[in-house]
């Protein structure tokens, strides 16, 4: 279901454009439809046709994104089992500090060898209200302040619903744009699309490695550009909307935590509009991919940030709770099918 479905829905009781955007409104707090406002009862605003027909449309709306399990973790977040109108299960994580990270795919078509998501392929994309329920469904449990569409799948496969939703949470979501994250691994129609667009948001760039054919070993199914072209595109988006690029970097030792890479990067970022994310990568059991120990992964910080790279750690939400993305929908598919 898109957007535009939700909104004839409500012509289709008698809804004109003003109350639309009210209930639109009311939806994306993670409020019931009929909650009015602190100065408005929905009795003296709603046609009567409209509040009738509020309960199927409301249901309408509950089935898009229903909590499945939510598991906590100790650094603040909170893991969201999400259960789709149609039985298929995504992750959606309540990041500290009002932050949501979002899904648009059920699985994901590009098969990074390090994450979980990718191991199950693409079964199909979100539409724009499933991505948008997520949201609406985050703020029933705490308030939600940035969205980063970081979750399962790869946004730029999913282009139009995705930026229907940046749209409508730049806009009636109220969420400020530079709040608002599209996170990709270099597809080139991002670069075309994103500077078009009423919202803009800001930028992540997945590149985890500065060797183009590692790259191309790690991301088997990314585009074929050349780490220094990701960047040069990347830099001159982040110019003509005045927020910096977030680069995705997941650690693997032994794989892309090389003296030689991160000199890679200095010479990529130095000067650039640009933050590193480091993510040690989340080790399960009988795993080929290990993090880095801890020593090393200081190191590695201090020495990008000391050489003019401004970088962050940024473990992945809910470490103690399978908090890779993938691992808790994994994990709940693999005891479904016992």
């Amino acid at each position: 279901m898109q957007i535009q479905d939700i909104h004839q829905q409500l012509s289709d009781i008698g809804a004109k454009g003003v109350h639309i955007g009210r209930l639109t409104r009311t939806w994306l707090k993670g409020l019931p439809l009929d909650a009015g406002t602190r100065h408005q009862r929905s009795e003296d605003f709603l046609p009567r046709s409209v509040r009738d027909g509020l309960p199927v449309i409301a249901l309408t709306l509950d089935n898009l994104a229903r909590l499945s399990s939510a598991h906590p973790g100790a650094d603040g977040s909170a893991r969201l089992l999400v259960e789709l109108g149609d039985g298929q299960l995504i992750e959606s994580v309540l990041l500290p500090r009002g932050g949501l990270c979002v899904s648009s795919q059920v699985g994901c078509a590009v098969g990074c060898t390090f994450c979980m998501t990718g191991k199950s392929g693409l079964l199909r994309h979100l539409a724009s209200a499933e991505i948008i329920a997520q949201v609406a469904l985050a703020r029933r449990f705490r308030p939600v302040k940035k969205v980063v569409f970081m979750g399962m799948g790869e946004p730029a496969h999913n282009l139009e619903n995705v930026l229907e939703a940046i749209n409508l949470l730049g806009t009636e979501g109220g969420i400020g744009h530079k709040n608002l994250v599209f996170s990709t691994v270099g597809d080139p129609r991002v670069f075309e699309r994103l500077p078009q667009q009423q919202v803009r948001p800001a930028l992540a760039l997945s590149l985890h490695t500065t060797n183009a054919e590692l790259r191309r070993q790690l991301l088997p199914r990314a585009p074929r550009l050349d780490p220094e072209e990701l960047v040069q595109l990347s830099e001159d988006y982040a110019r003509s909307v005045d927020y910096p690029v977030q680069y995705q970097w997941t650690l693997l030792k032994g794989i892309n935590d090389s003296q030689q890479e991160m000199d890679g990067i200095i010479r990529l970022l130095k000067g650039k509009y640009a933050i590193m994310n480091m993510i040690p990568y989340n080790s399960l059991t009988d795993d080929p991919f290990q993090r880095p120990d801890a020593d090393r992964i200081e190191q590695i910080r201090r020495y990008l940030h000391d050489n003019g790279v401004l970088t962050k750690i940024r473990n992945s939400a809910g470490q103690d709770i399978d908090g890779g993305c993938g691992q808790l929908r994994a994990r709940a598919n693999e005891i479904a099918n016992r």
